[in-house]
């Protein structure tokens, strides 16, 4: 059986040196925001058999009825915005915190959008450490595509010890 997307597989040659990974507001321009998608690979649209995949409505109602939304960017990245209610628990840090994952009965990853490793990356780990895929929940389209449906967001606040010895 054929690809029916080959042009997902192939490598972009337009690849910008600066990249902007969540949409960035134009001047001036009310409700505009610039998009690049020159960065990153497109993530596959489950990163773990079992986990479900949800768009910006299902986020919404999942979040309303108390999911933990956990934002697997970098804390500069999350401290700029992030998701209503989310807590930060970058990617690279999801096995050794997985104790604060534990009491959840749902949990919806986010990252940078489509492009971005960081969520799958997590999840993947997760559920190859053992964690019960049946509590998560993946929102591929990230930052990049709330941001871009003009949905609402906040600035992340850090959590105890992410603080820099600046601050």
């Amino acid at each position: 059986m054929g690809d029916r997307h080959p042009k997902f597989h192939e490598t972009r040659d337009n690849l910008q040196a600066e990249f902007q990974m969540v949409p960035a507001p134009v001047l001036d321009e009310a409700d505009l925001v610039v998009v690049d998608t020159t960065w990153g690979e497109i993530q596959p649209m489950s990163p773990a058999a079992g986990a479900q995949t949800v768009g910006e409505l299902e986020l919404r109602e999942l979040a309303a009825d108390g999911a933990l939304l956990v934002d697997t960017r970098n804390q500069e990245q999350f401290r700029t915005a992030t998701l209503p209610g989310a807590v930060h628990i970058p990617f690279s840090d999801v096995l050794e915190r997985r104790n604060e994952l534990e009491d959840a009965d749902q949990i919806v990853f986010f990252c940078n959008g489509p492009q971005c490793p960081q969520s799958p990356t997590a999840i993947t780990q997760l559920v190859e450490d053992g964690f019960p895929v049946q509590q998560i929940a993946y929102y591929r389209g990230g930052m990049h595509d709330w941001v871009t449906l003009g949905l609402p967001t906040n600035p992340g606040t850090p959590a105890y010890g992410e603080l820099s010895a600046e601050e």
